[in-house]
Parts: C-alpha cells; sequence; structure tokens
C-alpha cells in the first residue's frame, strides 16, 4: 500500500466500527497555550480526556499532523542522522471517551494489523505495563499470544501520563520483527489505557470513565509495509528526497553525509509547508523561532550540499504534490508559503553574504598575529551582528586551520544576557490610585462622541499632580472629569480628542484625552484663562476639524486592511496601528517587501472604494455572531459580549469602537507615503488621507520637479538621467580601484626583487600600506604560469605587518607554505597559518625583514 491508501484503510476501518471521522487540527493547538504545536494524536481531545468538553460523539478516529521538535528521540539536531524521527509526522489514531476499553483497543489493533494490513502474525510481538494482568491476559488467551511474545516492561517504557498530575494510565505496544538488523523489533503502535487520575502526591485514583488513546505514525508503518530500510525511502517522502538530489547533483545513500543532508531538507520542507499553511510566521519567539530554526537548518545542510542560492521555496511544490489529496489546503497556500520561505532564504543567504567579509577579516587577523583561533569576541561578533552561524563559522575555520574559542563566546554570551536582563523593563501604564477612586465612588463619564462634538457637561471632579482638588487657576496644569464628554479617550490606536472646556469663569485647553480606567475619562489640559471648579457648567467643544481628520485616517485604515487581504492574500492580519489626525500608521504581517505594483493596486482598491461613496454602518451585536458574519477582530483588543461591528458594503467588516465618517467619499483621497519592515514577517505602511494625502502627493511633485530641473531633464526622462548619473558613479569608482591597484603594482616593480637559490626562483619585497587582498593579488601575477616560485611579501601599515607567502604549484609536495611562514613569521615577532601553497600571517618587527628572508633562502636550500 502507499501513504495515502494506508491513511484512509485506517481511517474506513474505524470509521465502519462506530467511530467519527475526525479532520487534521491545526499544527498550532486552538486551545491549549502550554503546547507550541499539535505534538500528539490526543492534543485535539485534551479537553474531552480532562472532562472539560463534551462530543457528539464517544468514539473517535483521525490521521492528525504532527509537529516535534523536542522530547526523547526528538531533539531537532538529530533529525536526519536517525531512521525513523521526524519534525513533522502524521499520528493514525483511534479514541474512546468512556466507551469501551483495553479488550476492544486490543482486538480492533490486532484485527486491523493482521487482517488488513496482512502482517503475519509470527512477525509480531507486544508489551505491557509490568502490572497490566488485564492487558496481560487478553493478549495471552483472547488474541492468543505466547508468553515469549508477549514482554513485560516497566514505567519508562509503557506507562503514559499527560503531565505530573491528571489523566495516566499503563499501555501496551505493538512490535514488528524485520529480522536481523539494529532495529530488529520496531515499535509500530501504542494503545493507552487512561484508567487513572494521578494527584499531586502522586497518588493514583481510579477514573470512573477511562479511556482509550492509541497512536501509530503513517510515516514508520508505511516503512514495514513497503520494505524500506528507514522512513525516508517510503512514497510520501523519497520524491522530496529526490528532488534534494536533482538540485544538488549529490546521490542519497552514497555516502553518509549527504545522505543525512538531503533527510533534513526533506524533513524539513514537509514541516515548513505544514506549518507556515497552519499560518506560522517565522520570528524570534516561541513557535516562530522554531519555525525559523528549522528552515535555516535545512539551508545548513543545503549550503554543505554545495547549493549556494534559495532552493527550498521551490521543493514546496513536491511537498504539495504528494500531499495535496489528504490536504487539499495546502493547494490553496501554496503561493503564499513558497513566497514566505523565499524570503526567510534569501535574508538568511544575505546573511551569509554580509558576515562573510567579517569572517575573513576576523581569519586574515589571527593568521597574521599567528594565532590558532578565533577569539570569543570574534566569534560573538559574527554571530550577534549578523546571525552567523556558528556550525558554519566552525566550518569556515577549520578549513584555515583555526578553532573557535567556544569558551569565550559563551563569557561575551553571558554578558550579553547579563546587559539585556539590567536593561529590560515592562513597559506598563501606571494607573494612579485616584483613578481608581474616582470609579469607586461613581465619578465616571457617559461617552457621546458617536453622536455629537459638543455638549453641555458638568464638572464631577478635577486632579492636579495625581491629587483631587476643587479647581483649577489660570496658568496650572491639570486633569478635569465630566459627567457627559463628547471626547474620545485613546484607545484601539485612535488618538485621544483635543479641544476646549469653556465656562462663564474661564478656558481650560483639553490636549489630550485619555481612559485610565474604565469609564473614567481624564481631559488632560491647562487652564489659559480664567479659574474652573468642581460642579461648573461648561460647554465641552472638540478641535471638530482634527476630529474630522481622525476619522477619515480610521475609516481608511479599515479599508486598507481589507485592500492588503485582496492584493497579497488572507494571511494579512493588522498586527498594530495608529490613527492620528495627519497621519495613519498600519503594521501588518506579510513576508516581504511590498512591489510598486502591490502598492499601488492596494491605493488604487482604497479610493476606488471612496469614489464609491460607500455607507459606512455601524451596527451593535453579540460578539459571538459578529465573527460567525465574518467580521474581523484585532488580536491585541479586548471585546466584550457586545460588540460594534463597522462594515463597508461587502469590501470590511471589521469590530472597533473609533469614530467613523459617516461614507467613504468624507475621505476624499487615500495615499500610502512608505511601506518598510519592522521585524521578521511585520511590514508598516504610513499613508496619509484628504487634505494631508493632498498636501503629501504636491510636496513629492515639487520635490520631483526641481530634482528634474537639476539634472536639466523633464520629469518623464528623470528615472533614465538618475541611471545614467549612477552609472557614471560605478565608473568612476571601478577607476579609482583600478589607480589603487596600478599604484600597488608600481610600487610591486620597484621594490620586490628577485633571486635565484639552487633552482628556484624566490620573488621578496618590502611594501607599504598594501592590504592582504592586493598582496595576494601580487603574489598570483608572480607565480602565474610559472614554475619553482616562491614569493614572500611584506606590507607595512603604521606598526603592523601583513606577510603572505606562496608556492607555484609544483612546489607543493616539496616546501609547505604554511610552515614556512611560521618560521618567517617568527623572526618578524608574529606567526602564520594557511594552505600547502597559499598562508598569509603579520608581525611586528619590520627591522627584521632581512633576516625574515635570510631564513627562507635557508629553508628553500
Amino acid at each position: 500500500m502507499d501513504g495515502h491508501q494506508i491513511r484512509e484503510v485506517f481511517l474506513r476501518f474505524f470509521e465502519n466500527r462506530g467511530h467519527a471521522r475526525v479532520k487534521s487540527a491545526p499544527l498550532v493547538p486552538e486551545s491549549d497555550p502550554t503546547l507550541l504545536f499539535t505534538n500528539a494524536g490526543m492534543v485535539p481531545f485534551k479537553n474531552v480526556f480532562l472532562g472539560l468538553e463534551k462530543r457528539p460523539y464517544s468514539r473517535a478516529v483521525s490521521c492528525q499532523k504532527c509537529l516535534r521538535v523536542s522530547g526523547k528521540h526528538n531533539d531537532l539536531e538529530s533529525v536526519g542522522y536517525t531512521s525513523r524521527h521526524h519534525t513533522f509526522f502524521e499520528m493514525l489514531g483511534n479514541f474512546s471517551f468512556g466507551d469501551y476499553f483495553k479488550r476492544e483497543a486490543i482486538l480492533f489493533a490486532w484485527e486491523f494489523i493482521t487482517q488488513w494490513l496482512k502482517i503475519p502474525e509470527d512477525k509480531l510481538y507486544v508489551s505491557v505495563f509490568r502490572d497490566d494482568e488485564e492487558a496481560y491476559r487478553i493478549w495471552n488467551e483472547e488474541v492468543g499470544l505466547s508468553t515469549d511474545r508477549i514482554w513485560r516492561l516497566g514505567e519508562e517504557d509503557n506507562f503514559w501520563q499527560m503531565g505530573d498530575t491528571g489523566p495516566c494510565g499503563p499501555c501496551s505496544e505493538i512490535y514488528v520483527d524485520r529480522g536481523d538488523g539494529e532495529e530488529r523489533y520496531l515499535e509500530v503502535w501504542n494503545l493507552v489505557f487512561m484508567q487513572y487520575d494521578r494527584d499531586e502526591k502522586g497518588n493514583l485514583t481510579p477514573l470512573p470513565n477511562p479511556n482509550i488513546d492509541t497512536g501509530m505514525g503513517l510515516e514508520r508503518i508505511a516503512s514495514v509495509l513497503q520494505g524500506t530500510k528507514t522512513n525516508y525511502e517510503i512514497d510520501l517522502i523519497r520524491p522530496i528526497i529526490g528532488y534534494g538530489e536533482e538540485i544538488s547533483g549529490k546521490a542519497y545513500g552514497e555516502n553518509f553525509e549527504d545522505t543525512v543532508a538531503l533527510r533534513v531538507i526533506a524533513d524539513h520542507l514537509r514541516a515548513l509547508t505544514f506549518a507556515l499553511s497552519d499560518g506560522v510566521l517565522p520570528s524570534n519567539t516561541g513557535r516562530g523561532y522554531v519555525i525559523r530554526r528549522i528552515l535555516r537548518r535545512a539551508l545548513r545542510f543545503g549550503y554543505k550540499l554545495g547549493i549556494r542560492e534559495s532552493f527550498l521555496h521551490k521543493g514546496v511544490d513536491v511537498v504539495v504534490d504528494i500531499m495535496k489529496t489528504a490536504y487539499p489546503e495546502l493547494v490553496q497556500t501554496k503561493g503564499y508559503v513558497k513566497g514566505l520561505i523565499k524570503a526567510e532564504e534569501e535574508r538568511f543567504i544575505n546573511t551569509l553574504r554580509n558576515g562573510m567579509p567579517m569572517v575573513e577579516e576576523f581569519i586574515e587577523k589571527a593568521l597574521e598575529e599567528g594565532r590558532r583561533h578565533l577569539t570569543g569576541e570574534e566569534v560573538f561578533k559574527a554571530y550577534d551582528t549578523y546571525g552567523f552561524p556558528i556550525d558554519l563559522l566552525e566550518d569556515i575555520a577549520k578549513e584555515k586551520g583555526l578553532s573557535l574559542d567556544m569558551e569565550g563566546f559563551e563569557k561575551e554570551m553571558n554578558f550579553q544576557r547579563e546587559r539585556a536582563r539590567q536593561s529590560f523593563k515592562i513597559e506598563t501604564k501606571e494607573i494612579k490610585p485616584v483613578y481608581q477612586h474616582l470609579r469607586n465612588i461613581g465619578r465616571v463619564s457617559k461617552f457621546i462622541g458617536y453622536e455629537s462634538t459638543v455638549s453641555q457637561s458638568k464638572v464631577i471632579a478635577i486632579v492636579k499632580d495625581g491629587e483631587l482638588v476643587s479647581e483649577l487657576r489660570e496658568g496650572e496644569k491639570g486633569e478635569v472629569f465630566l459627567d457627559i464628554t463628547p471626547f474620545y479617550a485613546e484607545r484601539g490606536g485612535q488618538v485621544g480628542d483635543m479641544g476646549s472646556l469653556e465656562s462663564s469663569k474661564g478656558v481650560f485647553v483639553v490636549e489630550d484625552t485619555q481612559s485610565p480606567v474604565e469609564g473614567v475619562i481624564s481631559h488632560m489640559g491647562r487652564m489659559i484663562k480664567g479659574n474652573l471648579s468642581v460642579g461648573d457648567e461648561v460647554l465641552a467643544l472638540i478641535e471638530r476639524e482634527r476630529r474630522e481628520d481622525i476619522k477619515r485616517n480610521h475609516t481608511a485604515t479599515h479599508l486598507l486592511h481589507s485592500a492588503l487581504r485582496l492584493v497579497l492574500g488572507e494571511h494579512v492580519r493588522q498586527a498594530g496601528s495608529l490613527v492620528a489626525d495627519s497621519y495613519l500608521r498600519f503594521d501588518f504581517t506579510h513576508y516581504q517587501q511590498l512591489t510598486l505594483e502591490e502598492i499601488k493596486r492596494v491605493e488604487e482598491l482604497v479610493n476606488e472604494q471612496i469614489r464609491k461613496d460607500e455607507p459606512v454602518v455601524v451596527e451593535e451585536k453579540d460578539y459571538r455572531e459578529a465573527i460567525k458574519e465574518g467580521a474581523i477582530a484585532i488580536f491585541e483588543e479586548k471585546y466584550g459580549d457586545r460588540v460594534r461591528v463597522l462594515s463597508v458594503g461587502d469590501f470590511s467588516k471589521e469590530l472597533c469602537g473609533g469614530t467613523h465618517v459617516s461614507r467613504t467619499g468624507e475621505i476624499g483621497y487615500f495615499k500610502i507615503v512608505s511601506e518598510f519592515s519592522v521585524g521578521a514577517g511585520l511590514r508598516r505602511i504610513v499613508a496619509k488621507t484628504g487634505r494631508w494625502a493632498v498636501e503629501e502627493s504636491f510636496k513629492e511633485s515639487q520635490t520631483l520637479k526641481e530634482l528634474a530641473q537639476s539634472l536639466g531633464v523633464s520629469k518623464e526622462d528623470l528615472m533614465d538621467a538618475i541611471q545614467r548619473t549612477q552609472e557614471k558613479i560605478k565608473d568612476l569608482e571601478r577607476e579609482i580601484e583600478r589607480l589603487k591597484l596600478e599604484l600597488a603594482r608600481m610600487q610591486a616593480r620597484e621594490k620586490i626583487k628577485e633571486e635565484t637559490l639552487g633552482g628556484y626562483t624566490l620573488f621578496y619585497g618590502m611594501l607599504e600600506g598594501l592590504d592582504g587582498g592586493i598582496l595576494r593579488e601580487i603574489s598570483d601575477q608572480l607565480r602565474q604560469n610559472k614554475r619553482k616560485v616562491v614569493v614572500f611579501l611584506v606590507s607595512r601599515r603604521e606598526d603592523k605587518l601583513s606577510t603572505i607567502l606562496a608556492l607555484s604549484k609544483d612546489l607543493t609536495g616539496t616546501f609547505s607554505a604554511k610552515e614556512l611562514i611560521k618560521e618567517v613569521g617568527k623572526v618578524l615577532g608574529g606567526g602564520g597559518g594557511g594552505r600547502e601553497d597559499l598562508a598569509q600571517g603579520g608581525g611586528t618587527k619590520p627591522e627584521n625583514f632581512e633576516k625574515a628572508v635570510q631564513t627562507l633562502r635557508e629553508k628553500l636550500t
């Protein structure tokens, strides 16, 4: 059977025996914050086992997609080296919630494995928990297994529990005898009998309704049925390995290192495809960090195979093609997943490219100083500045005969952790006791700002310097609290209103509005005229034009959110926002920079809605009803049972407590000002509306006009003129490099001497101010297409010497450049190292140059 047939036969077998077929849950647990990923078949049923949830069925069967990166046998770094363990796998399982128990579970398993999978009975063995006489009797007397094929094992192997406390019980495992070999007895199915409840003291109490939880790895049982040596050769995985072979030019099974690398790429591609399809975004924390580690590990093993370009995203096609029958949703998310992986790949490849010059500089410095290692500080800098992988750094250093000072690196890491610990502060808004006191005594405000921008109100409290006072005088700052207010307090990204409170006795300017405690609205500002007392009647007036600008930006934010989802995909989610008067800021989930065409399309969609002058409908609804109707809730926001739902035709529907225009036409015009990254998988758009957008467009047009004038071209020809200027700059930079090299060659012609020693030609010289790269280029030219040539060059830069010793290829069997440079390096007060034909070093004693040359002469003769 192929993998798909095994999956379907298993599900159908139990479905025909009264089990409800349950679709695989997502890899991100829906109701278990203790888990990063769904890592076992029973996870979606955890609350049922705990008695916290009721299902309309008492028997279930599923094929659950799982992701596991820690635990027994499942450390991420070991995946690929073993034959059976994976990050991503599928778990076949049947479950009973207080229905059948051990007898039925054992008999079902035996029937399926012998009669449906046709595994010979004489190839099967089982284990039971040492004290589980009931399971032992069923296997022995009812199934008919002889006692020598039933093994009694201890708690470590045959007793399962969900945690330190709670449901637990003995288990029974089925093994297949695969004949001689290191994996002769292979466990294929685990039957868990949850019959106890363990308390905090470790005492076991029988459960009134015991449960059944079984698990059989699809990949493992497929390996048995298909007769493969490891799980990696089964039909669900081998084609992905084939993809790795194709792009790397390496063959699976030829040598262990390449085989491990191909396995890692295949396994991790499966994990990435499914996890990203289920909505996980690579990041530096939590499950996103795990996914990023998996992706970068796959890239590192690709690097070991000689692959230098992004390749993982193309492998998604292979995974989807294999798995789309069982998981059709992969087809819908394929483009999104590929884009996300490609963006991560290119980011990491850039990390390698950007970090390599620094690494090469460290290596060159170490060789110049005669060190045999990179210091802990250097390792930490490469790791901390560029995220350079330590194992890759170790491989590169090893090629140059260097090791890493890992002890020093750990010290630097500890210093960083301590600095982070000392500087880390949890940002919380301090709630002054006076605010809670106002709420406790009923000094709360009724907000009427949705309907009105003005109100006749009464001062119910005044706060100055954190204390309740009876009045504010001219020039004093303070906070005023009203019984009724049209002022919107900052919330949900929308800034607080500004305006004034006017009475017969004075004027208070409101500079901000906040709500530190639910219902308590603080009008923060200062008295610019007269005074204000508790009990005074005031006219509360918000800055109307500012409020109108804010309303435009807030409704535009909703339109922008919908437009982004239409253009980029359903994965886009709001991750933060700021709605001010002069601009709006919108953070959202997306894996790469928007193209100019995408930005243009988003702008067009929003402005199209504005031109339609659609009504903006606000309704109050039950939260569950609103969500069921498709309204989008913002993750960070807290909602009550009743919510405000803001709709713009069929284009946008979101939960929102902010202020908005009545019709989209009131927004006038929408313009995106900038789009950039604010973190891995997070983008930010800054945009403007109305008069602010018009002003922004005018400024842009004016800037383009001035730029065109300065270059003496029309606006239409501006891009061509800029490109021509850039090309001129590049030409000049190349000319500068050419002249620097020519000067170095002139110096070389003047200062490098040539002499013959016993059949060898020796070139040597002391040069000034040249770096290692130019020294290498000169040495290459001196020995190019020549035989029996030795080159020894020294460059003095300030008080330090850089040295290079090179041999023509035919001399590498006679002499060793890396050994020779050590000898001359000692004379110069330094050392060196490198390859047999080319070595670099350093020193501090330029006055010993002639002695170093003489030492070299002696070594050559």
